[in-house]
């Protein structure tokens, strides 16, 4: 099996990578016809997310919704194919930081912060561009995937531009360090929660929805600012990072207002253009306890 995975990376992902820009999206224009009209791949997850997200819709939006998703979706996949390869020139050209300052601010302070945001538009280039305009280092919280091969890969990756890779077994453990640098750790909060009873319920895009609380326990109980970072799509390939807003004293907020607010700004965002956000995923699946109690 690991000889089949390894032939598989080097054999048809590396040269992959290799092909330029204008080549990958000739592959994404033919992936989007395989995907979407001739596999329908999760085609029946992104259609009930898209319509139970945006009911005041008629069915020919829904669907033009999801059809933009696809040809977005498609280029997302040759796009990470290219980041095994990409060069640090490219990567900047590609994915700029547009106000680093608005973070740099906390580092002259002297305060680590933490960096929010959501599957929205091309977070792998994001993730590869990120410590390069920072005066903070920046770490990615990451759930290591089940090959250890590619995992490995995927760490080489996106790290090799300067981000720290930390896994979700190892978070406790990066909030504690002594003697570290400042840090900017980043992390995804809109990926459905392991356990329906273990997380916060709170209304986002028209449903009841399970979240993740991390970015909210973490910010406060050190007290981290958080930042919610936009991605932003100019064109084919080209994107900017903007930072939008900073909640400055988490350990004197509600419970739950982090969190709310963090989803507001990403619901926001998915309203304006909804084909950016990853719709193939089964966001929704778990479905509010009889149970269940708000902490």
């Amino acid at each position: 099996m690991r000889f089949l995975t390894a032939f598989f990376y080097y054999g048809v992902i590396i040269p992959v990578s290799h092909l330029p820009f204008r080549l990958l999206y000739v592959l994404s224009d033919g992936l989007y016809v395989v995907l979407f009209k001739m596999i329908g791949y999760r085609k029946k997850v992104v259609l009930q997310n898209v319509a139970n997200s945006f009911p005041e819709k008629t069915t020919n939006e829904h669907l033009q919704i999801v059809s933009d998703f696809y040809r977005h979706f498609c280029d997302l996949v040759v796009e990470s194919l290219k980041v095994f390869t990409i060069s640090q020139e490219e990567v900047n050209e590609r994915m700029k930081v547009i106000n680093p300052e608005f973070i740099d601010r906390f580092y002259d302070q002297g305060k680590n912060v933490i960096m929010a945001g959501g599957h929205y538009n091309n977070w792998e280039l994001f993730a590869m561009a990120i410590d390069g305009p920072l005066k903070h280092k920046a770490v990615a919280i990451y759930k290591p995937l089940t090959s250890l091969f590619f995992d490995k890969k995927m760490r080489e990756s996106r790290s090799k531009y300067g981000l720290e890779m930390i896994s979700t077994k190892k978070v406790d453990e990066e909030f504690k360090r002594e003697n570290a640098p400042l840090r900017a750790i980043i992390f995804g909060f809109d990926q459905s929660p392991g356990s329906a009873k273990n997380s916060y319920r709170h209304s986002f895009l028209n449903q009841d929805t399970a979240m993740l609380f991390g970015v909210e326990k973490y910010a406060k109980e050190y007290n981290f600012p958080v930042i919610y970072s936009r991605i932003n799509k100019l064109s084919r390939g080209h994107y900017t990072t903007e930072f939008v807003e900073a909640i400055e004293e988490p350990a004197k907020t509600n419970y739950g207002e982090i969190t709310k607010r963090m989803n507001s700004l990403l619901e926001n965002d998915i309203i304006n253009q909804p084909e950016y956000w990853l719709w193939s995923h089964k966001r929704w699946k778990h479905k509010r306890p009889a149970d269940f109690v708000q902490q």
